[in-house]
């Protein structure tokens, strides 16, 4: 098969690996930088150029969108699934997931355990806010930030306030979230395939950090799952439409609360962590589904 895998840097670990994979099962895998694909839009024949070629005889695409691309990035993958070929990551799942409020509220409708959080339009009164989420300790994100940047603890009630106040100054959207003290700063990373859970590892955060993110210096062993996270990981998936999805959830005293659902999770952390090939697990996925 001719799989397709949309990626900006091809000397990436996760790239790398999926064309590993790809290429040990016998697959022609081909990277293109979906930021220098041009669209062709028009009634019967949609098709996209690379290179000033036009891209022909795709069987499936493996999409690895970053998030300050997600504009395009999804344009590109839409435009695959109008020339009918699979894609491992659907473009209106992609879409959503990169919305962190609009996540929420889809986990929220599906029952899912999440932290107390509140989203406002720039509200003067901050007090409530920090009051609504049970006082602070309380976690404030940017809701475009990602791999732990844009997020701050906010260790007492003034400090909560100061920062609400600056973050409204500058016109910055947030959402505030309780802190679950209890996680002690980690957090579990669920790696779902295709309704499956393929793969989960525990992060912890370095010494007086809060923030369990590999890029931030945090560390990652593998765990065995409980049912109960094990099927809110593969719930919250399946609410978000994604085949393949990072599932992060923190571990509390009222179970497992999902924190976000990521639809390109680096590959590195988990396989090192794990020890699984994981890559392989989404080669697999796109042979049961390509055409």
């Amino acid at each position: 098969m001719k799989i397709v895998v949309l990626s900006q840097n091809p000397n990436l670990y996760s790239t790398k690996r999926l064309v590993e994979a790809g290429e040990k099962k016998g697959h022609e895998m081909v990277v293109v930088d979906h930021t220098k694909c041009n669209l062709v839009i028009e009634k019967k024949k949609p098709s996209i150029i690379y290179k000033g070629q036009e891209i022909t005889d795709v069987d499936g695409v493996i999409p690895r969108i970053g998030a300050s691309v997600t504009f395009f990035g999804t344009a590109v993958v839409r435009q695959f699934e109008m020339m009918k070929v699979f894609t491992a990551t659907e473009s209106q799942a992609l879409v959503r997931s990169r919305d962190k409020l609009r996540s929420l509220q889809i986990l929220s409708r599906a029952g899912l355990g999440l932290p107390k959080t509140v989203f406002s339009n720039y509200s003067k009164d901050v007090s409530q806010i920090v009051e609504r989420v049970g006082g602070a300790p309380l976690v404030i994100k940017l809701l475009e930030g990602t791999q732990g940047l844009g997020v701050v603890l906010a260790d007492n009630q003034n400090s909560a306030e100061s920062i609400l106040e600056a973050f409204n100054g500058l016109q910055a959207r947030v959402i505030v979230q309780e802190f679950i003290k209890e996680a002690k700063g980690a957090d579990v990373r669920v790696f779902i395939v295709d309704g499956v859970v393929v793969g989960a590892m525990k992060r912890q955060g370095k010494e007086g950090e809060f923030r369990s993110n590999l890029h931030r210096g945090g560390s990652a062993n593998i765990i065995e799952l409980t049912d109960e996270e094990e099927n809110a990981a593969l719930k919250a998936a399946r609410a978000m439409g994604l085949g393949i999805a990072g599932v992060d959830l923190l571990q509390s005293a009222r179970g497992p609360l999902i924190l976000e659902v990521n639809s390109s999770p680096g590959l590195e952390g988990i396989e090192n962590a794990t020890g699984k090939n994981i890559a392989n697990h989404i080669i697999r996925y796109v042979e049961r589904n390509a055409e």
